[in-house]
């Protein structure tokens, strides 16, 4: 039997439950508030860097496969040269901290706290009367799947855990998980770790945004850090995956905020309901010519 079903279950009680405390905590009632009468406009003003991430994604789903097959025949043979370059440091940092304790901690923050990281901030950003920070982290979404499909096309690399360098031991104490990772990852998907280039785009923002969330941002560091953490802890990916990772997170902020302009679209859209132009329509931003810089 499948363990598909309940991890999936799993994954969205427990994020779904700590998105409402966050909620509640984080963005507060009277934000909520005003997103129910905000919703719609807030949603069509996003809505091409929605479509960006949503192409992206799919096409990361449906070609993932067959972009394996050109990676494994043509792409970058780059295994042998990150062991030469790291060496056993994966496989010491487990010798040296590995306890039953901080792998269930790791286990959980690398599975669970990684949803919760992602999905949360969507949900903060369309709370807030401009839609800059939504557009901007969409954007910032799409352009590390996007790159990161790109490398792993033209990168063939295994990682730590398939060299016997270290054990992987997310799977090895939870193997239900193996179900959920196989959907999403390969294991050749190593070089940039996504897990760590979308946890460290959400601690950018947090920092970038600490003046609207004050309370999200050291809890955004902190579970950035620890999937961050949790990524070789566990097995999954060289310390080189990682400052991959941190590198294309940095380079995709940059380029959401060259992209998205500031247009400063607080507050309804009753122009834009009414049919007149709008700045989703004169802008020159993601919603508008996709050019970066001001309307």
């Amino acid at each position: 039997m499948s363990w598909l079903p309940s991890v999936i279950g799993s994954v969205a009680l427990w994020t779904g439950g700590a998105l409402l405390v966050a909620a509640a905590t984080v963005i507060g009632p009277d934000r909520l508030r005003g997103l129910r009468g905000d919703l719609v406009w807030r949603l069509r003003r996003s809505r091409r860097a929605l479509a960006a991430l949503g192409v992206v994604l799919v096409a990361s789903a449906v070609g993932r496969s067959s972009l394996q097959v050109v990676s494994r025949l043509w792409g970058l043979q780059l295994t042998g040269l990150i062991y030469a370059i790291e060496g056993e440091f994966v496989g010491r940092l487990q010798a040296t901290f590995v306890t039953p304790e901080l792998t269930a901690y790791f286990s959980g923050i690398y599975v669970y706290g990684y949803a919760f990281l992602l999905s949360f901030p969507f949900l903060a950003y369309l709370a807030l009367p401009r839609t800059e920070p939504l557009r901007r982290l969409l954007v910032a979404y799409a352009l590390n799947y996007a790159i990161g499909l790109v490398i792993y096309t033209v990168v063939f690399a295994h990682g730590p855990r398939n060299l016997n360098v270290a054990t992987s031991l997310l799977f090895t104490h939870n193997p239900e998980f193996t179900a959920l990772t196989s959907e999403i990852n390969k294991p050749t998907n190593v070089f940039p770790s996504l897990h760590t280039s979308l946890s460290a785009t959400v601690a950018a923002f947090a920092v970038l945004t600490r003046d609207e969330y004050p309370r999200w941002t050291p809890l955004a560091l902190w579970i950035s850090a620890s999937v961050v953490i949790a990524t070789m802890y566990l097995g999954i990916h060289w310390l080189i995956d990682v400052i991959g990772g941190i590198l294309l997170a940095l380079g995709s902020v940059f380029l959401s905020y060259r992209i998205v302009g500031s247009d400063g679209d607080a507050g309804g859209g009753s122009e834009d309901d009414a049919g007149g132009e709008s700045e989703d329509d004169a802008g020159v931003d993601i919603d508008g010519d996709g050019v970066a810089g001001d309307a």
